[in-house]
């Protein structure tokens, strides 16, 4: 009976855990990602409203026109005076007044929680801005002049580049062209690997191969997005009628969950693939 709840209990918790393990990570990844982008982005981009406010506000309002939390009379200079010892009696009323409205800004910052937001609302407002600005073609060429300037100099030069192709990789206009799954016979002849066709390839290689290459990316399980690039002529390279999507999750899940295409109904390359298997084993159709 022990040995009968164990063994359930093992299998339930496993169940269990492989249930709820992956959106447990997924909200753990997008916890820790808003917490680098507010403490890093936002809460500098908040102190610097902060200040801003301090400084603008009373310069285009009147005393008499500022909320009445920002208002710093007479009297509360005076007692800031008479009761804070930090402040010295050199210290000019305007200086005090500064004082206690940074004070009291904070104050009103903490009471309204919401407020927080500001940082994140500005700075997408500016990464928006900086796609209008750059977007044209004046600022482009701009952008291109700094983008060339921030290569030269060291330590930027041997890390900026790479950075940029990886995320004009991932988010750029220009995205890595997935355009088809495909299969090809590699690392050799009778193992068939699942890639992404991304292209032409190299002219000299089209030369030397006497033939159409191609370029086609073979991604690693379980992480698709490293790999490595072979080139094959376009003859060797059969297209495969499933979507990027669910070649994805075939390599991530290491060929746990495949498409339902059964080889030989309604996929012409698995067809061809089964086909040229029985030719070279014509004694061994079922090899498992």
């Amino acid at each position: 009976m022990a040995d009968s709840f164990t063994s359930d209990f093992k299998r339930f918790f496993s169940r269990g855990l492989a249930i709820l393990l992956p959106t447990a990570v997924t909200l753990w990844l997008l916890w820790q990602a808003f917490g680098f982008v507010y403490n890093t982005v936002a809460q500098p981009i908040n102190k610097a409203t902060r200040i801003t406010v301090i400084w603008v506000v009373p310069k285009v309002m009147d005393e008499e026109s500022l909320p009445e939390w920002f208002q710093v009379t007479p009297a509360e200079v005076a007692e800031a005076r008479a009761n804070r010892p930090e402040i010295r009696e050199n210290v000019s009323d305007a200086s005090v007044r500064l004082t206690l409205r940074r004070e009291y800004l904070q104050k009103f910052w903490r009471e309204h929680p919401y407020l927080n937001l500001t940082g994140l609302f500005i700075a997408i407002m500016l990464i928006y801005l900086a796609g209008v600005l750059l977007g044209n073609i004046v600022g482009k060429t701009l952008y291109a002049k700094v983008e060339r300037l921030i290569t030269r100099i060291p330590g930027f030069k041997q890390v900026y580049p790479h950075v940029k192709q990886v995320v004009d990789m991932v988010m750029g206009e220009k995205k890595m062209a997935f355009s088809k799954v495909v299969v090809v016979e590699y690392p050799r002849e009778g193992v068939w690997t699942v890639g992404f066709l991304t292209g032409n390839s190299i002219r000299q290689i089209d030369e030397a191969a006497g033939d159409t290459v191609v370029s086609v990316f073979i991604p690693t399980s379980p992480t698709p997005f490293t790999g490595f690039t072979i080139n094959l002529p376009k003859s060797k390279v059969m297209e495969l009628s499933m979507t990027i999507e669910e070649a994805l999750r075939f390599v991530i899940t290491a060929g746990v969950l495949a498409p339902g295409d059964m080889p030989g109904e309604s996929d012409p390359a698995l067809a061809e693939i089964a086909r040229q298997a029985e030719k070279r084993n014509p004694n061994d159709k079922d090899v498992m």
